[in-house]
């Protein structure tokens, strides 16, 4: 259900407060969860302002028409401004995913298709960094294991972002890529020019914030060390710098040996392993949920096939919310915003139609 819009706006009013107290920002960890309730605040206050001010205009408007027929042109004007600020407001007052704000972990898998599907992995994987480029967020590739023709077997990246407002988040965009995406294209392998059909498989976390937010005792970790390794299996490197971290309650394994300190690659390796545990601590809650709270979107089968990418087409098409564009060439150079905003715009309709009301 909606909470009232004034409790909201008395609650932005306390917020706003609170940030004029220098405490606050002595806590790094406080300040980031304080400025990004208040910047989400903001945005309901300003719509709330720009609605109420749409209906005194109509209001106007029609006590004016009774005396002067001019004003009652304006009236069909003014009530489409009000229903466009009235829709507004109520996409906002949908509760917002606590992690929207977050940074994310992202990792890609070779699939279905041996080493087109590896090199369509590295196709996805440049143009994510692409499209967090135009977004102005910066990536850190965490770990990767190349393939012998040039492409990932498995590569990981951490995407982060700038703004504290959650619509702007890097979890509130990319948190529906994962799933299975199936490529169509004629593999460089490929000496017929027949067209194969690959899969790779994306999957992609919320990054923890702070260490503390997520325990982890010591004695639940089995920790090996090992020399690197490269495409083939070829050592890289001549000193036990790679690092293998077993979590035993759950059994999550994390590898990581892309730096040549055993320390960084250390570090890397429980920064996943924290994202991963908070991820999996999402999806129990998830699990628990009732439908009607559950994303159709984003859903928690991560062997879902969600999108194809067919090339001779040049056509991107997204199954979970009947996208298609073709223009699969400028989506792949990171021109993904459009495909990201369809799976927006129909995650917030499933939970507004499931919300229903008006605000208050």
């Amino acid at each position: 259900m909606f909470e009232s819009v004034q409790t909201l706006i008395d609650e932005h009013r306390r917020v706003q407060e609170e940030l004029s107290d220098p405490a606050v920002h002595a806590d790094a960890a406080r300040a980031k969860r304080v400025n990004r309730r208040y910047a989400e605040l903001s945005r309901i206050v300003t719509a709330h302002e720009a609605w109420r001010a749409a209906e005194e205009d109509l209001d106007a408007a029609r006590e004016l028409s009774r005396e002067d027929e001019a004003f009652a042109e304006e009236i069909p004007a003014l009530e489409e401004e009000l229903h466009v600020a009235q829709e507004r407001l109520r996409r906002l007052l949908i509760p917002r995913d606590p992690d929207d704000a977050r940074d994310v972990i992202m990792e890609i898998k070779a699939g279905e298709g041996g080493a087109e599907s590896a090199l369509f992995a590295a196709d996805l994987l440049r143009m994510y960094i692409q499209y967090a480029t135009h977004q102005g967020w910066k990536t850190e590739l965490l770990e990767r294991n190349e393939s012998d023709l040039g492409g990932y077997k498995d590569v990981q990246v951490a995407i982060k972002g700038s703004s504290s407002d959650p619509s702007q988040g890097v979890w509130a965009h990319l948190k529906y890529e994962g799933g299975v995406h199936r490529v169509q294209r004629v593999p460089a392998t490929e000496s017929q020019g027949r067209i194969h059909t690959s899969t790779t498989g994306v999957l992609v976390f919320p990054e923890v914030d702070e260490p503390e937010e997520i325990h982890i005792d010591p004695n639940d970790l089995k920790i090996d060390v090992y020399r690197s390794s490269g495409p083939g299996g070829q050592s890289v490197n001549t000193t036990d710098s790679a690092v293998r971290i077993t979590h035993l309650p759950t059994g999550i394994v994390v590898s990581m040996q892309n730096e040549k300190s055993q320390l960084q690659n250390r570090e890397a390796g429980m920064r996943v392993l924290r994202a991963r545990l908070l991820a999996r601590q999402q999806e129990e809650l998830e699990a628990a949920a009732s439908d009607a709270r559950r994303s159709q979107i984003r859903g928690m089968d991560r062997s879902e096939r969600i999108r194809t990418y067919n090339f001779p087409e040049n056509r991107i098409a997204d199954h979970r919310t009947g996208y298609k564009a073709y223009n699969l060439d400028q989506v792949m150079d990171g021109a993904l915003g459009p495909v990201i905003e369809s799976c927006i715009e129909a995650d917030e309709a499933h939970r507004l139609a499931a919300l229903g009301g008006d605000p208050d």
